[in-house]
């Protein structure tokens, strides 16, 4: 067997130095922890495909075209829409937002996993959550729907900083002991 032919999977965008679209995408960067822009390109090519073959599915009819539509929209149901009587109008109604909350980063963010989510992307890129079990490693990773409630940490729980400290406070208040209290607020 040959060598796997590795192709880019982001299309850049047509004027590389536009004002609006950076200043565009460095604020969508920053809301969803993005390493860079390569990433939302990605993302925004990925959505790109679903809506182009959704576009050419409504402008063509026949039995083909029902069956390659029913598998465009199973898809889109497992990652991106939620609801179960989704039409190709709903899929040509996604933005870039929709992909980028379906991201492992930023489901462990939404779930309380991590503080920030920066945070979130190390904790994943270090191999401390899993999905079911799994180890997951790429933030970028899309989860299913049915995979959401699954997102967990890898063998060990990881606790923040923030946690512990509230932990403490509130095992010291049962005790009740002002010792503990002092010694608790100091660390």
């Amino acid at each position: 067997m040959g060598k796997k032919r590795l192709r880019k999977e982001y299309e850049k965008p047509k004027k590389l130095w536009n004002k609006e679209r950076i200043e565009r995408e460095s604020k969508l960067e920053t809301e969803f922890g993005l390493k860079n822009a390569r990433e939302l390109w990605r993302m925004q090519t990925i959505l790109r495909k679903i809506r182009r073959e959704a576009r050419t599915l409504l402008s063509k009819k026949g039995e083909a075209t029902e069956h390659r539509s029913s598998g465009i929209l199973d898809r889109v149901k497992t990652f991106l829409i939620r609801k179960q009587d989704a039409t190709l109008d709903d899929v040509l109604s996604l933005d870039v937002r929709d992909i980028l909350n379906r991201r492992l980063q930023t489901i462990v963010s939404r779930k309380g996993m991590a503080g920030t989510i920066k945070q979130a992307r190390q904790f994943i890129t270090h191999g401390h959550v899993a999905i079911a079990g799994k180890k997951i490693t790429s933030p970028s990773y899309l989860v299913r729907f049915n995979e959401e409630d699954r997102v967990s940490w890898y063998k060990k729980t990881i606790t923040m900083a923030s946690q512990r400290e509230e932990s403490k406070e509130l095992s010291v208040e049962e005790s009740g002991d002002p010792k503990e209290v002092k010694a608790g607020k100091t660390q």
